[in-house]
């Protein structure tokens, strides 16, 4: 299979996804049908490393997959998207730890719950683990579980990786949102679980480029920057909705009387000048998501570590992808009366999604701009790239 069969195998799903949106918003977690088509596609080899199988497929691609699922249903494309660069992170690892995941099954199906609400203690041959983890997307359907620990050494506490299977967790149902309802990210909690040495990585090791994995391995695909590659991830989805919404009340302006009149919304100057703005505007926020995409995979192809600066910028750009995303369905919503927000309609939903997916704290660009702006004038980051 070539990349771009794997693309239109996916992407043809769209209208499924689309279809069963609502199911999954009142389930609370993506519709289990859907998963299963997907999973058959095998979307969740796309960054699976080549020695171990995978198709290890290019970034831009992955932004059209993320894209056209996000314009059907944005929570499960999120889910989607998340579980299938998790692979990528799992070919950022050492040797051994590939070997042991890649090596016994063709891809892992994980959530990836990195922000440090765990400890980790050394023992004979691994560490134990425990903690309580928030945002646990892809946990509905997941075999394995991605969480970040702060790990006692010889010197000071190193915020790493871990790699468990499922077994090993315990999934508590606290998923209870106003948006993103339907990607089931529920809480991941772990008791004095034991974690092989080798399933651990250490986050730092992972930010510029220059990963174990990236060694090992020593393709562009995994020589990418981590932080821009989970936003990028993130993003596409988010711009997907976006374009849609855009679609959508292209059509509804010339079916939505205009209250007290006779007159067709499209008839109206103001509503076709907002038309032609919102289009544009959502035309314009997927060519940045591109253009930010190939700067990603630029680096990998260069080969080169990609410098803090750069990665702080890469942020604050797909940052503004997100906001503009989420102002463009604001607006379409704004203007499209009272009945966008009844919970059924598409307009609603896609509000009540972007409102929420865009406070990710990758896409915070007060924390994201004082990064980089602090950078720019030569001083050091104050938040992890």
């Amino acid at each position: 299979m070539n990349e771009q069969e794997l693309i239109d195998s996916l992407t043809s799903l769209a209208p499924m996804l689309e279809e069963h949106a609502g199911e999954s918003e009142r389930l609370r977690k993506p519709v289990d049908s859907v998963m299963k088509a997907v999973e058959d596609t095998q979307a969740y080899r796309y960054f699976v490393p080549k020695k171990y199988g995978g198709f290890e497929f290019g970034l831009e691609g992955f932004m059209d997959i993320g894209v056209a699922l996000g314009a059907a249903d944005i929570s499960t494309a999120w889910v989607v998207t998340f579980c299938m660069e998790h692979n990528w992170l799992i070919g950022l690892y050492n040797q051994q730890a590939q070997d042991h995941i890649f090596g016994q099954q063709p891809y892992l199906i994980a959530p990836g719950a990195l922000a440090p609400r765990g400890k980790a203690t050394k023992v004979e041959g691994g560490y134990r683990l425990s903690g309580h983890w928030e945002w646990g997307t892809g946990v509905m359907h997941a075999d394995w579980v991605l969480v970040g620990a702060l790990t006692d050494q010889d010197g000071p506490p190193e915020v790493c990786m871990y790699a468990l299977p499922i077994a090993d967790a315990k999934v508590v149902d606290t998923w209870q949102m106003s948006g993103m309802v339907g990607t089931g990210s529920n809480d991941i909690v772990v008791e004095d679980a034991f974690v092989p040495g080798y399933l651990r990585q250490n986050l730092t090791e992972l930010r510029a480029g220059d990963s174990p994995g990236a060694q090992y391995h020593r393709t562009p695909t995994f020589r990418m920057p981590m932080l821009p590659v989970l936003g990028l991830t993130a993003a596409s989805p988010a711009v997907g909705c976006a374009k849609q919404t855009v679609t959508r009340f292209r059509e509804r302006l010339q079916e939505r009387t205009v209250y007290g009149t006779q007159d067709k919304q499209s008839e109206r100057a103001l509503a076709q000048s907002r038309l032609a703005h919102l289009t544009v505007r959502a035309q314009t926020v997927e060519t940045n998501l591109k253009c930010i995409a190939k700067d990603v995979a630029n680096w990998g192809e260069s080969g080169e570590i990609c410098p803090d600066v750069e990665r702080a910028e890469l942020r604050v750009r797909i940052g503004h992808v997100v906001r503009e995303s989420r102002n463009i369905v604001r607006e379409v919503v704004e203007v499209s009366g009272a009945h966008a927000h009844n919970l059924s309609n598409p307009f609603g939903r896609a509000l009540r999604d972007l409102e929420t997916l865009s406070c990710h704290t990758v896409f915070d660009l007060d924390i994201a701009t004082e990064s980089y702006g602090r950078l720019l004038l030569g001083l050091p980051s104050n938040s992890p790239l």
